[in-house]
């Protein structure tokens, strides 16, 4: 039997675990768990976990401590994100944590979050010489990452996530035009560096990592009647236009809609709206062409960096 790691990534929506078993050079995933913890419910902005987000999420480390005490794991890693580097009773969180599981959560800065998504994804086989624009959507912050297989070009992490901007924005549903017009002036505003650093490369495709990126291509393959399994997908190609029609029919839609499609999990029904709004921005800004969708994110990065 090979060495058994853990690896945690905490974010601001949903609480993932993944245990994998490493013979070199074989991996097998043992368990991947996630948890709609919403730790940012009702005080993402606000810059404080609510009581109740702050007790799902503990019991959710207290389950996930116990998986891994069943599991025979030897190396465990917790990061935290955007919600708990944010909020201001985030330490409180994580001493309630070490105290009851002896977890040690570390809060990661969102430079290093995204050369882990960097590692993630290029692990994941889907990078080249070409020069790719990884977009890691997630509930507190979005990471941009300009890159190929040999490195990082440019990255930064946005406090824009698909959380903060439903809050901000989204707040009658469907989404009123207005909105979206005061969504796409924010984004202009926030994505300046962005924008400026895509003009010194040429960027060939866009990279969409996990994330809303999983519904999207969920989504599409259900509505044409085709299995599709992410356990077994790395990663993923769409038609642009298909996505572009996809984009449009979810920013149009209806809670229920939404509620009621094959595809999209119920921590994502409504924020998959302004997570594509945002999308279809990045994309129309950059004339992006190509977009793929890679399964792996942060906490594959993570485990590459055990394992090395």
């Amino acid at each position: 039997m090979g060495s058994r790691f853990a690896v945690m990534d905490l974010g601001t929506n949903t609480f993932h675990l993944l245990i994998v078993e490493y013979n070199n050079p074989n991996l097998r995933e043992i368990i991947h768990e996630h948890d709609a913890v919403k730790l940012g419910e009702g005080g993402i902005n606000k810059g404080l976990i609510q009581p109740a987000a702050f007790e799902r999420g503990v019991k959710c480390m207290q389950r996930f401590h116990e998986l891994i005490q069943n599991n025979n794991v030897q190396g465990t890693r917790a990061i935290a994100t955007s919600a708990l580097r944010n909020a201001a009773n985030g330490q409180d969180f994580i001493k309630e944590v070490k105290d009851r599981t002896n977890i040690v959560i570390e809060i990661i800065d969102g430079d290093v979050e995204a050369t882990y998504i960097y590692k993630g994804v290029k692990a994941s086989g889907c990078l080249s010489k070409q020069n790719s624009l990884i977009v890691d959507i997630g509930g507190g912050s979005v990471e941009f990452i300009i890159c190929n297989a040999a490195g990082i070009l440019w990255k930064q992490s946005i406090e824009i996530g698909a959380a903060r901007l439903m809050y901000q924005f989204h707040r009658t549903d469907p989404i009123p035009v207005e909105s979206i017009t005061q969504l796409n002036l924010y984004l202009d505003d926030c994505l300046k560096l962005l924008f400026a650093a895509a003009k010194k490369y040429t960027i060939e495709n866009l990279v969409g990592s996990s994330g809303v990126f999983e519904s999207y291509a969920e989504i599409t393959e259900l509505s044409k009647g085709n299995s599709f399994d992410l356990k077994t997908t790395k990663h993923y190609e769409f038609d642009k236009e298909e996505l572009s029609v996809l984009i449009d029919k979810l920013v149009h839609s209806a809670h229920q809609q939404r509620e009621a499609a094959e595809g999209i999990i119920e921590i994502r029904v409504d924020m998959i709206v302004v997570a594509s709004l945002l999308t279809r921005f990045v994309m129309e800004k950059l004339a992006i062409g190509k977009v793929v969708m890679s399964t792996n994110s942060l906490k594959e990065g993570v485990l590459a960096e055990m394992m090395e």
